[in-house]
């Protein structure tokens, strides 16, 4: 198993009268694809919201680098180098993909123009280019608006906006529904590249098939728990159901 580079140990998460989470533990190691999978409230969403930085739990210690970290808010996740795409995507349908990528983070011109808040277009076409052209995302022009781009290349917009940031984690929320399989295979090639830049990737997703092709690692949640980790290389999709459902009672350790 590879040391993990982000760590989760007993989480706990109380909404009034449900527990959300219950001691809940997660890792994830640097260069890995970790599939989170969980029936609906196994608590997927509520263990990433912890881990992002976009919800604090009520028990439980958060690790990075093997150090405790409290992560208060999403921007303080994102200052330790973790990005998360949801499965909105949250991109500006009349900016282009590059406009889209440095959104809220946008650079602006040197000296007095910069002042007056002219922002440097030039520099981050430039720049979105690059972080395209690393990730193998074809958008043919980068300066077509992203409501008329393709689904698998919104997607892929949003996954490269989290990955030009991201030093250390990305979490992706179902990054393939709704998508056609060309589309698919299109948007798993750039989750590859970003664990083969050693980026660690969280994915969140109940096409069980599609986690077995493109993860290293498999953890299941079920009751705020986590109930069982796998190797991608060595499970079916039988056992993965069984350890969703409860049909299939195994230690927690690697299979």
């Amino acid at each position: 198993m590879v040391r993990p580079l982000l760590e989760a140990v007993g989480l706990v998460k109380n909404y009034g009268h449900v527990q959300a989470l219950r001691e809940a533990d997660f890792s994830v190691g640097a260069g890995e694809i970790v599939a989170l999978i969980g029936d609906n409230g196994a608590g997927k969403s509520t263990l990433v919201k912890m881990l992002s930085g976009a919800s604090r739990p009520d028990g439980g210690e958060i690790r990075l680098d093997g150090e405790l970290v409290t992560l208060s808010n999403p921007l303080e996740a994102q200052r330790l180098g973790i990005e998360t795409v949801y499965q909105d995507l949250a991109l500006a349908p009349d900016l282009d993909g590059s406009a889209n990528l440095y959104l809220g983070r946008e650079l602006r011109r040197q000296g007095w123009l910069g002042h007056l808040g002219v922002l440097d277009n030039k520099a981050m076409r430039a720049g979105a280019r690059t972080a395209f052209e690393h990730l193998g995302v074809d958008l043919q022009n980068a300066q077509t608006e992203v409501a008329n781009l393709s689904g698998g290349q919104r997607q892929s917009v949003a996954v490269a906006r989290s990955v030009a940031w991201a030093s250390r984690i990305v979490f992706l929320d179902e990054p393939t529904a709704a998508l056609g399989v060309l589309q698919t295979g299109r948007v798993l090639d750039v989750v590859r590249r970003i664990r083969d830049r050693g980026i660690a990737v969280v994915l969140i997703s109940h096409n069980m098939p599609q986690v077995l092709e493109v993860a290293d690692r498999i953890e299941v949640l079920r009751r705020g728990r986590r109930v069982a980790q796998y190797r991608a290389a060595d499970t079916s999709v039988d056992q993965l159901v069984g350890a969703m459902t409860g049909a299939l009672v195994e230690p927690e350790s690697l299979q």
